[in-house]
């Protein structure tokens, strides 16, 4: 490959402060969004079954709420609301356009309201990521989009079966407004993946398929379909709507003959994005490496058995991840000479370039196919790696695991499903503040904003903060939860004050390093910029 001029790269940090310019849908279909990877009760360490998230989005807002569980009266309804692009704030955000009401159920569940609700008070928990699919399969004729579907499933189910089933219900009376989704979700026994499309054009319902990630597997979903053949006759590993078949065929896509693949009729475009089949062969590359599976290949398995059990660090390394060291780091090729001549990485080259940059790379010999993108993205929301395990009670066995903005300059916090509340910067949206201190987000973005324009030294000073405090949070978790125990077995809501205010103040205090730490990278680079 070419090497990358020295003033070709300060030419493409300055267009770094491009950074928050929406293009949300710039290549390859929706390949700007969410992963998700999750991992099945047999193939973690410690028998959690795991769902996560990144949020990588433009617009979505960043604070998150805790529900409470409620009793509704008989005549109650739930108003539901659609996705809108909205400018008038003070950064662009999705604004929420009501399209309707259901009627409500008599109890619903408390859940954690992330901008994608995420988890439930029964350890029901949900990731998200989003495929496309054919243009021409959606529909306004209806009521639900994912994140009300998200919010929906939490508030009235307690397994991800029940989920799944109380989605394709709602789905096929209410109408699907959204485009082609994957939800990932987990239950304290096993945990699904649930592709749903639109019905076509003016129709309304839904066309869906589940399939179970078997209990020894890890599984990825990363902007792109991945269920392929379904076997009608294994109800233990698959679900789906009663027009998924019929569909295909009333619409050409399939002939009825031929081997039917989900993701080829319903999302064909989705498996040629370099983007969505390159997280997926990293994540299975992480965590599965004797494989050796082919990072170029169309195609991986829908799940694969780790080499090892999957530790929670595990998970975070996987969503840290930038391809370093691989065939596709897009700062290899970022060359200036070191005292002695040699020729090494730039420190101003970073793995977190938005598009500007990456493409003047592509066109300079550089990094990858127009569309490649690290696993983690700095234009993240937020993200979670939620764990669910049977083996405590619903109170203490459900956390979700916070992190703020790029998870590669973040730090991932606990926040148990039991949780009453959380501090007030966690439930102040920064998109609508703009920047200011009261919003934990800006925190996060902020340090994460800085630290790239050096990456190549600010990351280490990034590390000596997030690192112990990490390992802390981790190292903690069995001695916290050994307390939560001995107090749940006594009295429930002392168990639920001791945690909240646990989680809280792991928050608080990720926050407070978050600020400190920003100070420091701006004051200690200010003449190396």
């Amino acid at each position: 490959m070419k090497k990358i001029t020295l003033s070709a790269l300060l030419l493409a940090i300055c267009l770094s402060l491009s950074c928050q310019v929406d293009k949300s849908d710039w290549i390859n279909g929706f390949a700007d969004g969410c992963t998700s990877v999750t991992v099945g009760r047999l193939a973690s360490s410690d028998g959690s079954v795991y769902t996560s998230h990144t949020d990588d989005s433009h617009r979505t807002r960043s604070n998150v709420l805790i529900e409470p569980a409620a009793r509704h009266s008989k005549d109650e309804t739930v108003e539901l609301f659609k996705r809108g692009r909205c400018d008038t704030t003070t950064m662009p955000t999705y604004s929420a356009v009501k399209v309707g009401e259901i009627p409500q159920v008599k109890n619903t569940y408390g859940f954690i309201n992330s901008a994608y609700p995420c988890m439930n008070e029964k350890q029901l928990a949900i990731g998200e990521s989003t495929f496309g699919g054919r243009s021409e399969l959606v529909s306004d004729n209806g009521l639900i989009d994912c994140e009300r579907l998200c919010m929906l499933m939490l508030q009235r189910c307690a397994s991800a079966r029940e989920a799944i089933k109380t989605a394709g219900e709602l789905l096929k009376e209410y109408g699907w407004i959204d485009e082609g989704e994957c939800l990932t979700i987990a239950d304290k026994k096993e945990v699904w993946h649930l592709e749903i499309v639109g019905p076509g054009k003016g129709n309304k319902g839904a066309v869906w398929v589940a399939q179970r990630v078997p209990d020894d597997h890890i599984a990825v979903n990363a902007n792109a379909s991945t269920i392929k053949e379904i076997d009608a006759k294994d109800s233990d590993h698959f679900m789906f709507s009663d027009n998924v078949f019929s569909y295909a065929l009333e619409q050409g896509w399939w002939n009825g003959s031929e081997t039917f693949r989900f993701c080829y009729v319903y999302a064909p475009e989705t498996r040629t994005s370099v983007a969505s089949r390159r997280r997926e062969w990293r994540v299975f590359d992480l965590l599965a490496p004797s494989l050796k599976l082919d990072a170029n290949a169309e195609n991986f398995p829908f799940s694969v058995k780790p080499d090892k059990p999957v530790t929670l660090e595990d998970m975070i390394m996987v969503f840290k991840d930038q391809y370093e060291g691989t065939d596709y780091d897009m700062c290899k090729t970022l060359l200036v000479p070191d005292e002695d001549g040699k020729m090494t990485i730039s420190p101003l080259a970073n793995p977190q370039m938005p598009y500007d940059m990456t493409k003047m790379l592509r066109l300079n010999g550089g990094w990858g196919e127009l569309g490649e993108r690290t696993i983690s993205r700095w234009y993240t929301m937020y993200a979670t790696i939620i764990q669910c395990r049977n083996f405590l009670p619903d109170a203490i066995g459900g956390v979700v695991w916070l992190a703020l903005d790029n998870v590669s300059t973040s730090v991932y916090v606990p926040v148990y499903n039991c949780v009453t509340d959380l501090p007030s910067e966690y439930k102040t949206c920064g998109r609508e503040t703009g920047f200011s201190r009261r919003a934990a987000w800006w925190a996060f973005n902020r340090l994460g904003t800085l630290a790239v324009h050096r990456w190549g030294d600010m990351r280490h000073d990034v590390d000596a903060v997030w690192k112990p405090f990490q390992k802390e949070m981790i190292s903690n978790q069995k001695t916290v939860e050994e307390e939560a125990l001995r107090l749940y077995k006594s009295d429930k809501k002392t168990c639920v004050s001791y945690l909240s205010s646990y989680s809280n103040s792991k928050c608080s205090d990720a926050v407070e390093k978050a600020w400190n730490l920003g100070d420091f990278l701006w004051t200690k680079y200010d003449e190396k910029w």
